[in-house]
């Protein structure tokens, strides 16, 4: 999500209408300067699609990562970013035999502690699915490390995220979100609010998500997702978004066996160690066996160094070898894939173990979860059933337009919210 050139954040600013710097709003400019300028603990937020991640990429194209790295809540997110995982930053595990045996692991570790003397500060991606507790267990490893008893011995922290999408997960199932964790506010971060909207100039949709993330679900926002019920969608060039991981794979294998092409099978190579293959299995945007058939439609899932495509573009297979796979995206450009290296790397920011292959999943249906920071043209979603906070809001709010959105079914249920998050943004403003 960060890895992105000068001449790709070109091409990302036509394909998501982001502004030039000269077209800043005031608080998108107010951001640039903390983050350049100021030396305070930061925390920015804003909605789906407000630009968190372009402001991040302008701070740190000039930041040593060894000094200043990014670090990632989920090991998902860590593969995509190249980065490394919160929790291996500061050498969490999983924090079995609770809060003080996990410090006292920690501490007990030279690589963990002479890495974190050396870290100047970091920036934490998707904060909201950080824990209350993970988050007090790693200032306090900071602390003790440092030898410094200032919040995070001192180490400057940018934490990145948006509390109305998804939450933490944890053992008890019960929200700890890290916004109401003591350590939160001992860490005295200085909230930036990012409120121009970059991905949409929509404004009818954009009224519906604002409502749909606050939980205001009034007659207007009832109508707009009612009227976009269709049973019976059967459009293939749109993303189907489902709740569950089974749901989304059984629809891909069906929507792939319906096409009359020869099955073309590429398993994904490993290297490494067993560890680290096995986080790679769990994390990596491909699957362990890739099948395709020409004529499936698929989502690319890194951005290309030669800025013909980024994470999230889709397109149909045109043409298959073992070496390349050729693509017709969306725009009617035609694109040569190769395959590509997924890695894991450890605490230290060095490679354990890679994955290797064409770097495509199926497009036909992918799940809430793994849309989250997905841009999708068009998407058709069954908001009915789901169980957590955040969920609809980000299905939803994954499109440039609500022109291309279609749903099999909603219900009120469904568009979960907790308090807690609503109450923190409004003491925001």
């Amino acid at each position: 999500m960060w890895l992105v050139g000068r001449r790709q954040l070109n091409e990302l600013r036509g394909q998501m209408s982001l502004p030039d710097k000269t077209e800043w709003s005031p608080c998108q400019k107010t951001a640039l300067r903390l983050l350049q300028e100021d030396t305070a603990n930061l925390f920015i937020t804003g909605a789906a699609g407000t630009g968190k991640s372009f402001l991040i990429r302008e701070f740190l194209k000039n930041k040593e990562r060894k000094k200043f790295p990014v670090v990632a809540s989920t090991g998902s997110a860590a593969v995509l970013v190249g980065g490394r995982t919160f929790h291996s930053f500061f050498g969490l595990g999983i924090m079995e035999g609770g809060l003080d045996r996990t410090i006292d692991k920690a501490l007990a570790n030279r690589r963990i502690v002479n890495r974190l003397k050396k870290t100047e500060g970091f920036v934490l991606d998707e904060v909201s699915m950080i824990s209350g507790v993970t988050l007090r267990a790693a200032e306090a490893i900071a602390r003790f490390a440092r030898g410094d008893q200032r919040p995070w011995g001192g180490m400057r922290v940018v934490a990145v995220g948006d509390f109305a999408q998804l939450p933490p997960v944890t053992p008890s199932g019960q929200r700890d979100w890290a916004f109401l964790e003591e350590t939160w506010l001992r860490s005295d971060f200085v909230p930036v609010l990012l409120r121009t909207m970059l991905r949409s100039q929509d404004p009818d949709y954009l009224q519906m998500l604002s409502c749909i993330r606050s939980g205001a679900i009034d007659e207007q926002v009832q109508r707009y997702l009612s009227e976009r019920v269709h049973e019976e969608v059967e459009e293939l060039s749109l993303t189907r978004l489902f709740g569950r991981r089974d749901m989304a794979e059984r629809f891909n294998r069906q929507r792939l066996a319906s096409l009359e092409n020869p099955l073309q099978e590429f398993p994904t190579r490993y290297l490494g160690t067993p560890q680290g293959i096995e986080q790679l299995k769990r994390n990596a945007p491909i699957p362990e066996l890739l099948q395709l058939k020409e004529g499936a439609l698929v989502m690319i899932r890194v951005n290309d160094p030669g800025y013909q495509y980024v994470n999230g573009s889709i397109g149909i297979v045109t043409h298959i070898t073992p070496q390349l796979l050729e693509v017709t995206l969306k725009n009617k450009k035609i694109v040569e894939i190769t395959q590509h290296d997924f890695a894991v790397l450890d605490g230290d920011g060095e490679e354990v173990a890679t994955a290797t292959n064409f770097p495509v999943t199926l497009a036909y249906a992918i799940t809430i979860h793994k849309a989250q920071g997905v841009t999708l043209d068009g998407l058709i979603a069954d908001l009915r059933g789901l169980w957590e906070p955040g969920q609809a809001y980000v299905a939803l709010s994954r499109l440039r337009s609500g022109a291309n959105l279609f749903l099999h079914g909603w219900d009120v249920a469904s568009i979960r919210v907790d308090p807690q998050v609503v109450a923190f943004y409004e003491r925001l403003g």
